[in-house]
């Protein structure tokens, strides 16, 4: 049982250290300038330094305090574009990649079903997923204490294990993707196309009219702001993620059984 993730779970742990290795440098640089922010600057002339389009696409609520400091530069920036980025794009070769490197007829010539292949592959992302949120806490916390800055232990922690169900679900937008294309570069582009494009509507829409369109996107339900700034973690959307996540795994098993390969 679950030989197709031992095998791809496997393959993923040098890439999630290599990834984790990657985010910790961008965490410290980040922290390492912070003083320099805080010190030469106040909160109106740091946000007068950055155009209005950008204090909303990126939700910049204060730049005075590290914790809202990294919600913008480490968190809204690393986690909700940069990595759900990677991991739809990581998604959208889940099987995609198997059909174009013609792999695919001999692992459905094994005693397996699609449902469980698909299943078990992209149940493989949890890996370098779970990997980078249980690495990257110490560093943040260890960082603020190097330069003087006491941070909550527990809503960093949060952030990180909230930022789970999210990614899993910019990936199940790739799992689509790699389903619904036989190429792995063109599924590859496509999810980071709709992946960026949702986050984009998300943040424009907010404030205005069309604002509840804003709800059919994971971006929605992840805001790091919430919890390193307020202390606030909303259990229930973490729920509505992990739904969005089996609905897209749903959605992709349904089209994988049923299409020619």
């Amino acid at each position: 049982m679950f030989e197709f993730l031992r095998y791809d779970g496997r393959k993923r742990i040098k890439g999630s250290l290599y990834l984790s290795v990657g985010l910790a440098v961008l965490a410290g640089m980040i922290i390492w300038i912070y003083p320099s922010f805080r010190d030469t600057f106040d909160e109106d002339e740091l946000l007068a330094a950055y155009p209005q389009e950008i204090i909303q696409l990126f939700d910049v609520q204060t730049m005075t305090s590290l914790e809202g400091f990294l919600a913008f530069e480490l968190y809204v920036f690393g986690w909700v574009i940069l990595l759900g980025l990677y991991f739809a794009y990581s998604a959208a070769g889940v099987i995609a990649d198997e059909i174009d490197r013609g792999r695919m007829d001999s692992l459905l010539a094994m005693p397996v079903s699609r449902r469980r292949l698909l299943t078990e592959k992209f149940a493989a992302l949890g890996v370098p997923i779970v990997i980078v949120n249980l690495l990257l806490p110490p560093v943040v916390l260890g960082g603020g204490w190097l330069i003087g800055e006491s941070m909550s232990v527990m809503d960093v922690f949060a952030v990180h294990l909230l930022s789970i169900p999210y990614l899993f679900a910019c990936a199940g937008i790739g799992l689509i993707c790699s389903v619904a294309f036989d190429r792995s570069a063109i599924a590859q582009r496509v999810a980071l196309g709709v992946t960026f494009a949702l986050f984009l509507m998300q943040s424009v829409l907010q404030g205005t009219d069309y604002e509840a369109i804003g709800a059919l996107t994971p971006m929605e339900y992840f805001n790091p702001n919430e919890i390193l700034l307020e202390g606030t973690y909303d259990l229930g959307n973490a729920v509505i993620l992990l739904a969005m996540t089996v609905l897209f795994v749903v959605i992709s098993q349904f089209w994988f059984v049923r299409k020619d390969i």
